[in-house]
C-alpha cells in the first residue's frame, strides 16, 4: 500500500482515447496513456484491504496487484516490472485487451469506484521495454528433452516460453503465416497492435523457441512424426469451431462468420496477401448477430471500412446499469457494457432472434427478426418466447455472425490422436494430460472459448505439469 489514504483522497480517472471522428479513418490504437504524476495517484489509490481479492480470486494469473500498485506509487518501476512478470508473460497484452477481471473484484469497488489496474500493468511493462528491463532469458541448463507446441495463441505462446526457460527445446508449430493465433488474426489492430506481439516474439526466439509456421500439425506434419521426434506434444488451439446460425437463407452470399471477417482483415493491415474476396463492409448495412466482444471488434472493423450503417443483435436481455444481485462483489458483474467501438456509432438491440433472411439472387439483401421475452421453463431453465406483434424486417447488406464458439476442431490432430472428448466437445483432461501418453492440452483447447488472461494461465500450468512428467520419465 502506497498511501493509506491515498483510496480517499484521489478519483479513479479513466483512460481517454483518441476522439471518435479520428480514430474511425485508421487501424492504430487508441489509448491515451495517464501522465506519471496522475498514474501515482491511481495506484496510491490501492487500499490496504487485507484480503486482496484482485490477487486470490480475480485475476485468474494471480498477479500480485497490491505489490506492483506500492512499487508504482514509490516509484520502484523496475522491480513493479519484474514482480509483473514472475506471474504473467505477456502483460502488454493483457494490460491492452484483458476485461480486467481484477478491477471487478477489486475491494475499493464495493462501495466505490475500483482502482486503475490494468492501465497501470500497461504502463509498467511499456516503461520496462523502454528501459531495456525486459531482456531473453534463455536456460542455462538444459534439459536435452524436445517438445512440441501445436497453436501459437496466448496458451502456446505461454507454455513455449515457459518450458524454454525450463531448459527444453520447444518447437511451436502454426497454421498460419505468422504466430499469435487469436492475438494476431482475430484481435483488431486498434486493440492490440501486432507490433507488440513481434516484440515479444523476438525476445522468445532469443530464448530458443522455434516457430514453424504455414504448418498445420497432422497435415504438413503427421502425428506419426510428432510422437517419434518429440518427448511430449502440446495441444494449444483456439475453440475456432464457431457457432452457426440455422435459418432459411443462410447459405446466401454476404454471410460470414466473425473470425473471417477480422482475419482478413488484420492482414490486409499487416500487407499480406488474402486468398478469398475481400469481405467489405463499405457503402453497406451492417448487422452484426451477436452482443460480445466478438461482435464489438466487428462493428468497430466495419465502422472503420466505412460502412453506410451498423446493428447489432444481441438475444439475450438487455443487462443492467449497476451490479445486479445475482453477480455480487467480488464476481464478474452481468452489467451494460459499452465499447469504444460501440461509441463510434452503432445501434443496439437486446432480446433480437434472427427467423429468416432472403436475397436477391444469391446476395442476402433482408433479414426478418421477432423480440423474445426469456422465462423459466418446468426444469428451472430459462428459454427465449417469441414476443407476440414484434416482428420486424430489416435491409441488410452484410451479416457478420459472432455468437461464439463451441469448441476445438475434432478433423485433424485431434481426431488423429484419439483423444478423449467431453460433454462440450473440448478435448478431456486430467492436470492439463490427455487420455494419450505424452499428449496435453491447455487454454480454449480443453475450457472452450475463454479469456487471454485464462489462456496464458493454463499455458503457464501446462508447461508446469508437462516438465514435472517429463522429469519423472
Amino acid at each position: 500500500m502506497g498511501k493509506p489514504t491515498g483510496f480517499i483522497e484521489y478519483r479513479r480517472h479513466n483512460v481517454d482515447h483518441r476522439l471518435a471522428s479520428e480514430r474511425v479513418h485508421d487501424f492504430n490504437e487508441m489509448d491515451i496513456y495517464l501522465s506519471p504524476d496522475d498514474l501515482k495517484k491511481q495506484a496510491a489509490r490501492c487500499m490496504d484491504c487485507g484480503v486482496p481479492f484482485c490477487h486470490g480470486s480475480g485475476c485468474p494469473l494471480g498477479n500480485r496487484i497490491p505489490e506492483f500498485n506500492d512499487h508504482v506509487y514509490n516509484g520502484r518501476w523496475q522491480l513493479a516490472c519484474e514482480n509483473l512478470h514472475s506471474t504473467n508473460n505477456f502483460p502488454e497484452i493483457t494490460g491492452r485487451i484483458c476485461p480486467a477481471l481484477c478491477e471487478a473484484s477489486c475491494t475499493l469497488g464495493i462501495n466505490d469506484e475500483p482502482v486503475l489496474i490494468r492501465h497501470i500493468e500497461l504502463q509498467i511493462v511499456e516503461r520496462g521495454f523502454e528501459n531495456g528491463w525486459i531482456v531473453p532469458l534463455p536456460a542455462k541448463i538444459k534439459t536435452g528433452k524436445k517438445i512440441a507446441i501445436v497453436g501459437s495463441g496466448p496458451a502456446g505462446l505461454a507454455a513455449a516460453q515457459q518450458l524454454a526457460r525450463m531448459g527444453n527445446n520447444v518447437v511451436v508449430f502454426e497454421k498460419d503465416e505468422k504466430p499469435g493465433g487469436l492475438l494476431r488474426f482475430g484481435i483488431p489492430d486498434f486493440k492490440l497492435s501486432k507490433t507488440v506481439i513481434d516484440r515479444r516474439l523476438e525476445q522468445m526466439k532469443a530464448e530458443g523457441v522455434d516457430f514453424q509456421c504455414g504448418v498445420s500439425a497432422g497435415q504438413d506434419v503427421s502425428v506419426k512424426y510428432l510422437e517419434k521426434h518429440f518427448d511430449a506434444i502440446c495441444l494449444c488451439m483456439g475453440a475456432s469451431q464457431p457457432r452457426d446460425l440455422i435459418v432459411p437463407g443462410r447459405d446466401l452470399e454476404n454471410i460470414h462468420f466473425a473470425m473471417e471477417y477480422l482475419k482478413q482483415q488484420n492482414e490486409i493491415n499487416a500487407g499480406m496477401a488474402i486468398d478469398e474476396k475481400h469481405i467489405s463492409a463499405k457503402d453497406k448495412v451492417v448487422v452484426v448477430i451477436g452482443g460480445g466482444d466478438t461482435g464489438s471488434d466487428c462493428v468497430g472493423t466495419a465502422i472503420r471500412q466505412g460502412a453506410k450503417e451498423v446493428h447489432q443483435f444481441e438475444i439475450l436481455p438487455k443487462p443492467p446499469v449497476n451490479r445486479p444481485d445475482n453477480t455480487p462483489w467480488p464476481t464478474w458483474p452481468k452489467i451494460m457494457r459499452t465499447s469504444t467501438s460501440h461509441e463510434e456509432g452503432c445501434q443496439r438491440r437486446w432480446s433480437v432472434l434472427t427467423k429468416k433472411l432472403t436475397g436477391s439472387d444469391t446476395q442476402v439483401n433482408m433479414l426478418y427478426g421477432v423480440e423474445v421475452e426469456w422465462e423459466k421453463d418446468d426444469k428451472g431453465g430459462w428459454r427465449a418466447v417469441e414476443k407476440q406483434g414484434s416482428e420486424f424486417e430489416m435491409k441488410a447488406d452484410l451479416i457478420l455472425l459472432a455468437m461464439g464458439f463451441v469448441h476445438v476442431v475434432h478433423d485433424g490432430i485431434v481426431n488423429e490422436l484419439g483423444l478423449k472428448i467431453d460433454s462440450r466437445g473440448n478435448v478431456a483432461a486430467n492436470d492439463y494430460a490427455s487420455s494419450k501418453e505424452g499428449v496435453f492440452a491447455a487454454g480454449d483447447t480443453v475450457a472452450g472459448a475463454s479469456l487471454v488472461v485464462s489462456a496464458i494461465n493454463h499455458g503457464r500450468k501446462m508447461a508446469e505439469a508437462v516438465n514435472n512428467w517429463l522429469m519423472k520419465k
